[in-house]
């Protein structure tokens, strides 16, 4: 996660702990973005086709608080695992959040939103005899 305006170490550091539990919960790659997003949404996926090799399994979160945009973006796997309901799902838990004056735990409850959704079912074996 870049750092950006005005993320404190200690705040990306919770981030990232965030993101690393995501990405082992359902297998796809967070990132997130705090920072200035001149063309909005463009630039939101400009971030993401940086990802380069792991784009097409990446959700890219992009928060500018000075302009308080909220961009969700996501590559050609993730958006067959994660709908544009569930990123407009997350986005509300986060600028809830936001509204609130807490920059982490919105982006904690947007991802854990996002990669309870994006879950594989467990796979259950009956054996018929």
């Amino acid at each position: 996660m870049p750092a950006g305006d005005g993320v404190t170490e200690r705040q990306r550091q919770a981030i990232e702990q965030i993101v690393t539990s995501a990405e082992r919960e359902c297998g796809l790659t967070f990132k997130v973005y705090v920072g200035q997003l001149r063309d909005g949404r463009d630039s939101a996926q400009a971030l993401l086709a940086q990802s380069s090799s792991e784009a097409e399994r990446t959700v890219l979160t992009a928060i500018d608080p000075t302009s308080r945009a909220l961009e969700i973006v996501t590559g050609s796997h993730a958006a067959t695992v994660i709908d544009d309901r569930t990123c407009a799902l997350a986005a509300l838990a986060m600028t809830s959040s936001f509204q609130a004056g807490e920059l982490v735990g919105g982006i904690r409850n947007g991802i854990n939103l996002m990669a309870q959704h994006a879950r594989l079912p467990e796979r259950r074996h009956i054996d018929t005899v």
